[in-house]
């Protein structure tokens, strides 16, 4: 079988690179749909569901270099002509779907790609060349936005291969003509008048319009910055009256899952705080933080952490801290309790102070276990999901005022 195209028949290589993304296909969505459909509560099932989901990935990002290679073929190479090049109307359609089908093959795999790539932690690609993209920071409004746009492409893929296998079974049953036997292996077509042989414009001008029109309605129905906006639907915590107003800061945490670090931080908490810099040492002031647990963004599994099984914000929307301040030779230290799904536990916090006036900046790191508070008690295993967890603070305050981050 000759490797190259005419415009009568495909050769050996377009025909391998057919069903090469038709496998590839037919391998991966029902993969990404069965690893997201899978629980995660127990050190097994999470197990499982990362395996899958890497599985999904590898296959996928395969399947985009070979739809590169595929496209790269097919537009050095002569296209078969229609066969019935009179029905213009059932060209031009067939036409879209192809390029409906070339673009989806590139958009989908990409997009999930980015959407990996800007996002920390939870199953790998399986493959020596690293998890990142040139060009593309672990962003979770860049990684929410990139998971929309590889829900949107897939659709729009499935469409256009449902198309696409329709089209060829009316011309396999209906038609009774070599449309299908000329992707087939092995098998022998008649050759047909040499028309429509010109690449036209049309046909993806067309795929272009539909894609963008899937673009917008993946954006009217809010399939873009889950998770960004549950956050916002936090519900806002009361300002209090502090000695110390915050004016900029983080509240941040990092946990270890599938031995990768995944850090996440509250949009919103309040801290009352008083404190004399004047004291060298013994107690120097108090802090009360109060904590949105439902403001928290934790890269891929924020909906996952506001679980029953873990942070269980819907019962325990709020977290507070407690502590006085104290102050020594070496340095500074905030001793006090974490209140966190209802249950109080001692907790220290060094911090390092440094004003400029009357405006301090404070940075503080301390490690929980988060057994201690019964987050995820069903995750036994510290290499699934890590048994401490980082607490940093990195805040700058001015004297007085409202403290409401």
């Amino acid at each position: 079988m000759p490797a190259t195209n005419t415009t009568a028949r495909y050769g050996f290589v377009a025909k391998t690179f057919h069903w090469l993304t038709a496998l590839g296909i037919l391998t991966v969505i029902p993969l990404g749909i069965i690893a997201n459909d899978l629980p995660y509560d127990t050190a097994q099932q999470l197990a499982e569901k990362a395996w899958l989901f890497s599985l999904h990935k590898t296959v996928g990002v395969t399947l985009f270099f070979v739809a590169l290679a595929r496209i790269l073929w097919a537009i050095q190479q002569p296209k078969p002509v229609p066969l019935h090049p009179n029905r213009r109307v059932e060209t031009l359609l067939a036409e879209i779907v192809h390029w409906l089908l070339y673009g989806s093959l590139v958009l989908v795999p990409l997009s999930g790609w980015v959407h990996h790539a800007a996002t920390e932690g939870f199953a790998p690609i399986w493959w020596p060349f690293g998890q990142n993209l040139p060009l593309v920071p672990e962003n979770l409004s860049l990684s929410e936005t990139a998971a929309g746009l590889h829900v949107v492409f897939e659709r729009v893929l499935i469409v256009s291969l449902i198309l696409h296998i329709a089209g060829a079974i009316k011309h396999a049953v209906i038609d009774k003509d070599d449309t299908l036997a000329r992707m087939l292996p092995g098998r022998r077509v008649g050759v047909p008048p040499s028309q429509y042989t010109k690449r036209k414009i049309l046909p993806p001008v067309l795929a272009g319009v539909v894609w963008a029109a899937a673009i917008s309605a993946g954006s009217v129905l809010g399939v873009y910055q889950k998770s960004i906006a549950i956050a916002a639907e936090a519900s806002a915590l009361q300002q209090v009256e502090s000695d110390w107003a915050v004016t900029d800061g983080t509240l941040g945490i990092t946990v270890q899952q599938m031995g990768s670090s995944v850090s996440g931080s509250f949009a919103e908490w309040t801290a009352d705080i008083t404190f004399d810099e004047t004291v060298g040492s013994g107690v120097a002031g108090t802090v009360d933080v109060k904590i949105a647990i439902p403001s928290l963004t934790l890269g891929s599994v924020t909906q996952q952490a506001m679980g029953p099984d873990y942070f269980a914000s819907a019962e325990f929307p709020t977290a507070r801290f407690t502590a006085e301040l104290l102050a020594s030779e070496t340095g500074y230290l905030a001793e006090g309790m974490l209140t966190l799904r209802g249950i109080e536990h001692p907790v220290s916090l060094p911090f390092d102070l440094a004003f400029d006036g009357a405006t301090a900046r404070v940075q503080g790191a301390t490690e929980v276990d988060r057994r201690t508070y019964e987050i995820g008690t069903g995750m036994t295993d510290d290499g699934q999901l890590g048994f401490a967890v980082s607490v940093t603070v990195d805040l700058t305050a001015v004297r007085g005022g409202d403290a409401t981050n």
